[in-house]
């Protein structure tokens, strides 16, 4: 009976082609923008969490300490002792690490050893570049370069340059290439830096990287101790150290693990990129509700069509109640209606969809993608994706036959029998 169902709805629908083909095709159409739009977003994110877990630091241990000086000095002391404190203006202290050595020294204890891959000391202060006419101000990090390499990867970045030549060079720059764009910089070019506070300096520039992080790429970078002096810390101290851990998206633990141990906030890349993993989030809700709402509007276009075939068919619809078949068998032929319209737009849409995706990632055209820059559009292949989307137009589709359905499955044979404009 089932297999005779399926041949009369098949029926139904071929009889009506051009209305059959245009419900198709448009099911199809948003079947192929939902899953379009679905992979710019999630490749976006993927791309963005790709990019900072390799370039960007899983945890960085600030200057900022987790036990301060308590306000009260008195409280423990004595229980009846009272402190008040008048116009207390104090220094505001620059965050910093001191004694940086001893805490590089804690990670290669055993317990840290095996999940702390990499540890870079840094500095870093606002400065102001100067070349000739052009000025700008930016973020200048002063670091180990092999101990950032093993962070950030820095030596496959470069564009121009060799690290060796930033290592022998004295007072050597490594620039983004944002930085090198803006002021129109090249190989041996000389900028002065001009700190906050302290002298100027006569700087060269020994190399240009890239590394599709928009913050990274408008900085440039200077030796530990060159950063140190432009800083104005001491040997010992430094702003912070960044961390590679092996567990880059599992890595909460550890952090508050380590702040109990050296004392300093230690934040993970997700606290560092909260708002923008915020606004991912918001986007994928986004994206979800329209894949709901284009949805329902596919039904809507599946429920014409077949409102349309029972208006057509009650003759038929009478005639095949009058021969046995039950309301029940009726519901299931338009359903299988719904469900053949809304399979055969969802694929072809689906089809469409990788055509999309692979065009828009093929264009050769470099975005600024919010915090990252990359060439072409980064968009994701997640099968999981194309079948959610795919289900969720079916299964649509599906639903709305249910209302024309239960119409034609109402009908008096009787009275449809008797009426001759039908």
């Amino acid at each position: 009976m089932l297999k005779t169902l399926f041949a009369i709805a098949l029926r139904h629908l071929l009889g009506r082609r051009k209305q059959t083909l245009t419900t198709i095709f448009g099911v199809a159409i948003s079947t192929m923008v939902l899953i379009t739009t679905n992979s710019l977003t999630r490749g976006l994110l993927d791309s963005f969490i790709e990019t900072i877990v390799n370039v960007a630091p899983h945890i960085t241990v600030k200057g900022e300490k987790m036990r301060p000086m308590p306000v009260n000095i008195l409280e423990g002391e004595s229980r009846s002792g009272m402190a008040f404190v008048e116009n207390n203006i104090q220094k505001q202290e620059p965050d910093e690490v001191r004694n940086y050595r001893q805490i590089l020294s804690v990670f290669s204890l055993p317990q840290y050893n095996k999940h702390v891959l990499a540890a870079s000391p840094y500095v870093t202060s606002q400065v102001m570049a100067v070349k000739g006419s052009r000025n700008q101000s930016l973020t200048l990090k002063g670091v180990l370069i092999d101990r950032e390499d093993a962070i950030s990867g820095i030596r496959k970045k470069m564009l121009a340059g060799k690290i060796a030549m930033f290592e022998k060079t004295a007072n050597a720059l490594l620039v983004g290439r944002t930085v090198a764009k803006d002021m129109n910089l090249k190989l041996n070019d000389d900028v002065i830096i001009i700190p906050v506070s302290g002298k100027s300096r006569q700087c060269k520039v020994a190399g240009i990287f890239f590394t599709g992080v928009n913050a990274v790429d408008n900085s440039v970078l200077v030796s530990l101790k060159l950063g140190q002096i432009i800083g104005g810390l001491a040997a010992n101290k430094v702003s912070g150290i960044a961390l590679k851990v092996d567990t880059p998206l599992d890595n909460a633990a550890l952090a508050r693990d380590l702040e109990k141990v050296t004392g300093y906030r230690c934040m993970t890349w997700q606290e560092e990129n909260a708002s923008i993993l915020s606004l991912f989030a918001r986007i994928g809700y986004i994206v979800f509700s329209l894949v709901a709402f284009v949805g329902v509007v596919s039904g809507f276009g599946v429920a014409n069509i077949l409102v349309t075939t029972v208006f057509e068919k009650s003759r038929d619809i009478a005639i095949m109640k009058s021969l046995g078949f039950s309301a029940l068998q009726l519901i299931s032929m338009f359903v299988f209606e719904g469900f053949m319209v809304g399979l055969a737009g969802a694929l072809v849409g689906g089809v469409l969809a990788i055509g999309s995706i692979n065009l828009f990632a093929s264009l050769p055209v470099e975005s600024s993608q919010g915090p990252i820059t990359q060439t072409g559009f980064s968009m994701s292949y997640n099968p999981v994706y194309f079948f959610l989307v795919i289900g969720v137009t079916v299964i649509i589709s599906t639903l709305a036959a249910i209302l024309p359905s239960a119409r034609a499955a109402k009908l008096e044979p009787v009275s449809v029998l008797r009426d001759s404009s039908l």
